[in-house]
């Protein structure tokens, strides 16, 4: 059985749909995790198969990306965010959502080389969304609770990505921690790719899911863009080199 650890929010659910659904469920064993767990089991084996967020791909030392699909967005993705209470430029702290280290480094990026700005960066163990408000305070809000933030500034990261780089931005990809059958990776794809064919099956799946407000055809056709595209893979590859500067100087 090839082990596949999976990530529960909304954005890739269609994956999740397409799995449990097409013959390959046979051939896994498939948990849901959050995206830093995903990452996590892949380097410590105790997975195959992960879809982790792309800057773990610096930590590993054998990685392979398996699937012509990712999560990804070429415009406002609404599910990644800096929530603020004041204006970029007066920033003067920013709290981490620690479920994502992929959003936590594409924001030092754009702190760093885009909006040149120095916040303090404190790590939150609670829920983020709750971050101290103190009118120059901020906090890295990923997920599904990235719908319902009322701060008074939302600075969606993949729109700052794209006026810094003109590029698209990958936050997730599938990635393998070892070389496996040719085989089993087709049909692994060919299973993901059927969302193509039964997004209304997989809208009233999930209908419940939604959170209030959200039309799961608009953000998944509109924010999410699934298709791992030569643009994207630019994105990506930029990011892993903007990322490797920064890591290398914590």
């Amino acid at each position: 059985m090839i082990r596949i650890s999976a990530i529960s929010y909304l954005n890739s659910l269609p994956f999740a749909w397409c799995l449990e659904h097409s013959d390959v469920i046979d051939e896994i064993e498939l948990s849901y995790d959050i995206p830093s767990q995903c990452a996590d089991k892949l380097l410590a084996d105790e997975a195959d198969i992960g879809l982790i967020p792309i800057v773990e791909i610096i930590r590993m030392s054998e990685h392979y990306i398996i699937s012509d699909l990712c999560i990804g967005a070429c415009d406002a993705v609404r599910t990644v965010a800096l929530a603020s209470e004041t204006t970029l430029n007066d920033i003067s702290t920013i709290y981490m959502d620690s479920h994502s280290r992929t959003s936590i480094a594409l924001a030092k990026i754009l702190a760093q080389h885009f909006w040149n700005i120095e916040p303090q960066w404190i790590e939150f163990s609670g829920d983020v969304t709750d971050y101290p408000r103190d009118g120059s305070s901020a906090a890295v809000v990923i997920g599904d609770k990235a719908f319902g933030m009322r701060s008074p500034y939302i600075y969606d990261l993949a729109v700052e990505w794209r006026k810094f780089t003109g590029l698209p931005f990958v936050f997730g990809c599938w990635v393998a921690n070892k070389q496996l059958d040719e085989g089993f990776i087709s049909r692994f794809n060919c299973a993901l790719n059927g969302m193509f064919d039964h997004m209304d099956a997989i809208i009233d799946y999930y209908r419940d899911r939604a959170p209030a407000g959200v039309d799961l055809s608009d953000y998944w056709t509109n924010n999410i863009s699934y298709p791992l595209t030569p643009d994207k893979r630019e994105g990506l590859n930029l990011f892993l080199q903007y990322a490797r500067e920064i890591m290398n100087n914590e």
